[in-house]
């Protein structure tokens, strides 16, 4: 089968590799536009189109894919796997594809439909999370099922760790799911009643929130786009956090430790959160610990939330 592969961020890449492995030829890559990356506004590559550029293959980067479908006509592919690709197809779109567009979507579908479905897992404190490939319609991954794989979420997770272990499943799955689909020997199964789930964004930590809940939200936005909180003059991203036990009678955001030692640890509405890694605004990530060297944060001082 001739196959054009739609994805874009570093989640697609060990999908697509994994279908090269498996000797599939990927006769095109749709990927987004370079984008603007830093302060000085480089343009940059999506990670899929350096990996496909290196693979010599053919790389196409419509802006709206819906109104230039030129070049992904005269691909005439049997087939298109998307993953994490990022924009709407079209019905227009699904008809190019004889043997039909399958998704691969980092969720036990239906739940967790639409976009950021791996930080909203983690922030939404769940246990467990999975992949689903389904088979595309019009409908926000409303599609019908063909396989799915189940993925614990550990308290030692962040939205990268959890993505990359999540890309390897997906990999697994979307080769087996093309040997299915090549030899025309499998069913789908229709999803029930789902929801969706919207993108993920910048986000002041609410102390006042059990520390479990604080602890998932910083976790499910690392590495980005961060959890932060503001203390006097300083503002902090948080890479990683850990729930930890606190009796010390103090108001939530309060800093309960501060020491090489000790570490960083905030009162919470319930219990306590131990930041491990942390980034102030500006510059390098860095270990609490590090971070706590010479600098004047100390026990009873509180993180001010701006509302």
């Amino acid at each position: 089968m001739n196959i054009v592969f739609a994805g874009t961020p570093v989640f697609a890449l060990q999908p697509m590799e994994a279908i090269i492995a498996a000797g599939h030829k990927i006769a095109a890559v749709l990927t987004q536009p370079d984008k603007p990356q830093g302060r000085k506004g480089v343009l940059t590559p999506s990670p899929v189109k350096e990996s496909a550029l290196s693979l010599g293959i053919p790389v196409l980067q419509p802006e709206r894919l819906r109104s230039d479908m030129g070049a992904l006509k005269e691909v005439k592919a049997d087939l298109m796997v998307t993953c994490a690709y990022g924009q709407i197809l079209t019905q227009e779109v699904l008809d190019l594809f004889p043997r039909g567009v399958w998704n691969i979507h980092a969720s036990l579908l239906p739940a967790y439909r639409g976009a950021a479905p791996i930080a909203r897992a983690i922030i939404d404190g769940l246990r467990e999370t999975g992949v689903t490939v389904m088979k595309t319609e019009l409908g926000l991954d409303t599609g019908d099922i063909l396989l799915f794989e189940r993925c614990p979420i550990y308290d030692s997770d962040d939205c990268g760790t959890l993505s990359d272990r999540l890309s390897r499943i997906g990999a697994d799955l979307i080769v087996q799911s093309l040997s299915l689909i090549g030899r025309g020997d499998f069913t789908l199964t229709k999803q029930g009643d789902g929801f969706a789930c919207k993108k993920v964004e910048r986000t002041e930590v609410d102390f006042s929130r059990p520390a479990r809940e604080v602890s998932c939200l910083i976790r499910g936005l690392s590495p980005a786009p961060f959890a932060y909180a503001r203390i006097g003059e300083t503002v902090l991203n948080f890479w990683f956090a850990e729930e930890t036990a606190c009796d010390a009678d103090a108001s939530a955001g309060t800093v309960v430790a501060a020491s090489p030692k000790e570490g960083l640890v905030i009162k919470c509405g319930e219990g306590a959160v131990r930041i491990t890694e942390l980034q102030p605004a500006g510059g390098r990530r860095m270990s609490a610990r590090d971070f706590l060297n010479g600098r004047k944060i100390a026990k009873g001082m509180r993180f001010e939330r701006l509302f």
